[in-house]
């Protein structure tokens, strides 16, 4: 197959790079409008891109027909959010949450998930996930027009909550308790139930 990139189908070209480029982290975003009305959504287009200061970067990107997502939108409106740790025992609530919902409508409140209050944003956390990131907008970024394309939104992480019941012995982060899942293409995920370690050069 060769894809050139400047004719290929939008569609078809977003089909391959998710088969391609894999896993990817999910950052599953809750946010609220200036109403105060919750959304709840996962992104795969996600990473950390900084720790002094704390920078994510993810992208809500367009819908098929152009039109803005609901986290965008209100991204827009009230610039602060909250990343919530996708995890394999909530695998399922977090991919019933990518459904396309009435604006008015709770995603939360579709798959049975309580939300809490956050520290120091708006828009709630999941209580069940064991990590929930609180963070403001930088900035946000649109790259390019029409279906799927890009908007970079750039967040500043402003408090971390951590479950202990995922942390080791010194209290670090334990991969095998916390059991994020990544998102591969089509309709497949992966879990981190298999591990392996390898030496840095020079540590």
């Amino acid at each position: 197959m060769f894809l050139d990139v400047a004719t290929a189908n939008p569609t078809q070209l977003y089909q391959a790079l998710v088969g391609i480029v894999s896993p990817r982290p999910i950052a599953w975003v809750s946010t609220v409008d200036r109403q105060g009305r919750p959304n709840l959504a996962p992104f795969s287009f996600y990473n950390l891109f900084g720790s002094n200061p704390v920078v994510v970067v993810f992208s809500p990107t367009t819908r098929p027909d152009g039109s803005k997502k609901d986290t965008l939108l209100n991204l827009m409106e009230v610039p602060e959010f909250v990343i919530n740790s996708a995890v394999w025992p909530l695998s399922h609530e977090m991919n019933a949450t990518s459904a396309e919902l009435p604006r008015d409508q709770s995603e939360a409140d579709l798959v049975g998930l309580e939300m809490i209050a956050s520290t120091k944003v708006k828009p709630g956390r999941v209580k069940k996930s064991p990590v929930q990131m609180e963070g403001k907008v930088r900035q946000i970024l649109p790259i390019g027009e029409g279906p799927r394309s890009a908007n970079l939104v750039i967040g500043e992480i402003l408090c971390i909550h951590i479950d202990d019941a995922v942390l080791d012995a010194q209290g670090k982060v334990d991969p095998h308790k916390l059991q994020t899942i990544g998102r591969l293409g089509g309709l497949w995920f992966c879990k981190t139930s298999e591990l392996f370690e390898i030496e840095r050069p020079g540590l």
